[in-house]
């Protein structure tokens, strides 16, 4: 059963309504990953009409190792305290009871690990048929500690894909290999600012590196304290440092290896509202030895109620390219091109999508009917 669907039947004292302009009350829901792997669930209960004025916030954290019906019961019971101060403004809280099942005397173990989470993942594909076959494996092991004062991410990767094909005239054999080590550190400075850096040390056949190894400090503000960022952010970053890289080809600049600086800005801003939310990265780059060497990317989603009912979304993004450093000396083979070997030379990169969705007829939306699958529905959050 999909989560609106439990939620209406575990909640059955309220009404459901399809728009927002019909509600006395409408919940944002928000979530963001936790250093341990799980969730952190945050519902932003707004009252209108009668309950116009009425505002409260409900949190609560998912571990990593809880199930989609241990999380979709806890935002039930989530849902249900938030909700109890608006029904008790109504006849309805003649027929509600609260209870409480926890032992009062009940203490919190200490944590044993000090806050450290491991992760491990191994994948394999195969396919193939008789002129063709791929395999591809991918690997990653991570450490995390995040608590309210740093967060350290350590991270290893490593990606194989082989393509075989087998015509009856020739063979033809693509392998591309990466892997990388990556070390991210931040400090909190206050619920402003933060400090911190960067760290990677890898190789990629596709970008023509035998090694690459970066070291990027940088600082961070957030206009908007970082305890509202479920809701809102709006992030400035700066970093500067150092890059080393080792080519297996001689590059178009004639480099076998190079050292080099560079510096980047970042703009972020995200908002969740009852219109809709917004997502914008900006991410400008440049190379100081040669400012002409730079990299803009822009990058951005927008889903916006337009009317009742009437919903549209946008998404997208550009870059500017002009660091492309790597790039083999000679180009590529057409073999090399067509099976996305090597990294191509190009000024630019974009991708778009848009989409619209409009709804109509009763305004209220109570009964769950899962028969035959159903319309199912997603999560309705307007009462």
């Amino acid at each position: 059963m999909e989560a609106g669907d439990f939620i209406k039947r575990e909640i059955p004292f309220i009404n459901y309504v399809r728009d927002i302009k019909d509600a006395q009350v409408y919940i944002i829901s928000a979530s963001q990953r936790t250093g341990s792997g799980g969730r952190e669930f945050t519902y932003f209960l707004v009252g209108q009409k009668e309950f116009e004025g009425m505002k409260d916030t409900l949190r609560f954290v998912s571990s990593p190792d809880d199930t989609e019906d241990i999380i979709r019961n806890q935002i039930v019971k989530t849902l249900k305290i938030g909700l109890i101060r608006y029904v008790a403004k109504t006849p309805l809280i003649q027929y509600m009871d609260i209870t409480f099942n926890q032992p009062v005397a009940e203490t919190i173990e200490g944590d044993n690990w000090d806050s450290w989470v491991f992760r491990a993942s191994l994948s394999g594909f195969l396919s193939g048929q008789k002129s063709y076959n791929n395999n591809a494996y991918f690997g990653r092991i991570s450490a995390n500690r995040v608590t309210e004062k740093s967060k350290l991410e350590i991270s290893l990767f490593y990606n194989r894909d082989r393509d075989y094909f087998s015509l009856e005239d020739f063979t033809l054999e693509s392998i591309n290999k990466s892997n990388s080590l990556s070390i991210l550190y931040v400090k909190s400075l206050g619920n402003h600012f933060s400090a911190g850096g960067s760290s990677s040390l890898g190789s990629s056949t596709f970008s023509n590196y035998k090694i690459r190894y970066n070291l990027m400090p940088g600082v961070e503000y957030n206009i908007f304290p970082y305890s509202e960022s479920t809701r809102r952010q709006f992030r400035l970053q700066y970093r500067i440092g150092y890059e080393y890289n080792n080519y297996i080809d001689t590059t178009i600049y004639n480099k076998t290896r190079e050292d080099l600086f560079a510096h980047s800005f970042i703009a972020a801003y995200e908002i969740v509202q009852k219109w809709g939310s917004i997502n914008i990265n900006c991410n400008y780059r440049n190379y100081l030895h040669d400012f002409s060497k730079r990299n803009l990317s822009l990058h951005g989603y927008l889903s916006l109620r337009v009317l009742k009912g009437f919903s549209v979304n946008f998404g997208g993004g550009a870059s500017l390219i002009n660091d492309q450093l790597s790039l083999i000396k000679g180009g590529a083979t057409l073999d090399e091109v067509l099976l996305r070997q090597k990294e191509l030379a190009t000024q630019y990169r974009y991708y778009t999508s848009i989409g619209i969705s409009y709804t109509f007829g009763s305004i209220y939306n109570n009964v769950v009917n899962p028969r035959f699958g159903g319309s199912g529905g997603g999560y309705v959050s307007y009462y």
